[in-house]
């Protein structure tokens, strides 16, 4: 038997793409790999079944226990308690205090013998730690984003990031391997904790999703149209896409805009009734939320693709989320607000990016003026497809993980 990869995450599996590429890769690379995940998610459930059906590596899906709820509110309670009297807060307390399922990963994930554990999200990391202690194994770790620092002014917002700091404070020194979704994320890792700066794997895609051939711009008489997209699992109101709408009634360039998402909080209808006050309740639409691998295929359809990131958090300021890279693969160029995270992939993106300052709808407007000329817009088209097939793929971007598996195991070899 070769070695054994034991991935764990409080999320479905539909709700982790960058886990699924994840166990693809190991198991491509001759890993035993089993994937434990979460089963609470209903909306989620016939995607879940769909992927495991297919997936060449095992699934083992774990119920919510029913008194999480119950054990959450206890748990808060003590560590507030404690934090009053300026106790430390013991890790299992402050991992309990978030509605997540905690005792329930951790219990089945003890149960599954590994050499390496490897934790999606701050939950997973008691799992992940605990089963490691007991099996003797590799620990680690993949920051898809700086999670102690997802925190905004909300109430309770402070607190628990203090719980996810014990956490994280607790736990992430003892990886053996740490990957982060973007460069400056894995800097706020090392900063905030003393550790070695992780490794950066992108939140790239296969190539298997994108479209075969680019879709020709299109080259059109009278007032040009750019059509814009933007797409996320759940539609909200700080992800700059009011400041967009706003500045479609100042372009002189018809711009319209679709946005896919979930609705649930009725942000969507909130975006509608701005676009109507503006005039443009023409040219803004909400979309049906989608299965991941179909996100490439459907971005291709437009001119421009949106990652308007505000810095509503430190997360924010320096995440670089998925969006960015289906565009690419999609050959769509980005628009990308001016976060530092932003900035500085954007200097490796060349034509296929640009960059605008939300704060500047004058500025913004300018942009799109400027690339609703075909042959601006083409050569834009041309720069995304050109990097999403040579660079900003996961075929490239897997050996990165590999090689960071494999130094972990060599390390431990060493020192044997």
């Amino acid at each position: 038997m070769g070695r054994t990869v034991c991935i764990v995450s409080p999320g479905n599996l539909a709700s982790n793409p960058r886990l699924l590429k994840e166990a693809d890769a190991l198991h491509g690379a001759g890993y035993e790999v089993t994937a434990i995940v979460c089963n609470y998610n209903e909306a989620l459930r016939e995607a879940d079944d769909e992927i495991e059906a297919t997936a060449p590596w095992k699934v083992i899906r774990v119920a919510r226990a029913r008194d999480e709820g119950i054990v959450a509110r206890a748990a808060a309670a003590l560590a507030r308690l404690l934090l009053s009297l300026g106790l430390a807060v013991p890790v299992g307390v402050a991992a309990r205090s978030a509605r997540a399922p905690v005792a329930a990963l951790m219990r089945r994930t003890a149960e599954v013998p590994a050499d390496l554990y490897i934790a999606h999200y701050v939950a997973a990391l008691p799992a992940v730690a605990a089963a490691a202690r007991r099996h003797r194994a590799l620990l680690g770790f993949d920051a898809e984003d700086f999670h102690s620092g997802e925190g905004t002014a909300t109430p309770g917002d402070a607190f628990r990031m203090k719980m996810i700091g014990v956490v994280e404070q607790a736990v992430l020194p003892s990886c053996s391997h740490m990957t982060a979704a973007a460069p400056l994320i894995g800097k706020a890792y090392a900063a905030r904790y003393g550790l070695a700066e992780p490794v950066t794997v992108l939140n790239v895609f296969p190539l298997s999703m994108a479209p075969l051939q680019p879709r020709s711009v299109r080259s059109e008489k009278g007032t040009p149209t750019l059509r814009a997209y933007w797409f996320s699992q759940t539609i909200g109101l700080d992800r700059g896409l009011q400041a967009f709408i706003q500045t479609m009634a100042r372009a002189r360039t018809r711009v319209t805009l679709d946005i896919r998402g979930s609705n649930r909080w009725g942000h969507g209808d909130s975006l509608l009734a701005l676009a109507a006050s503006l005039g443009l309740a023409d040219r803004v639409r909400l979309l049906p939320m989608a299965p991941p691998g179909e996100m490439v295929r459907l971005a291709a359809d437009y001119d421009i693709g949106l990652s308007l990131e505000t810095e509503v958090s430190e997360n924010r300021r320096i995440c670089l989320t998925n969006k960015i890279f289906t565009y690419l693969l999609a050959g769509v160029p980005v628009i990308m607000s001016d976060t530092p995270g932003q900035k500085l992939l954007a200097t490796d993106l060349g034509q296929a990016a640009r960059l605008c300052a939300l704060a500047d709808p004058a500025g913004l407007a300018a942009t799109l003026d400027a690339l609703a000329s075909p042959p601006v817009l083409a050569e834009a088209s041309a720069a995304a497809w050109r990097l999403g097939r040579e660079r900003y793929n996961w075929e490239r971007e897997q050996d990165v993980l590999l090689q960071s598996v494999a130094a972990a195991f060599a390390r431990r070899e060493t020192l044997r």
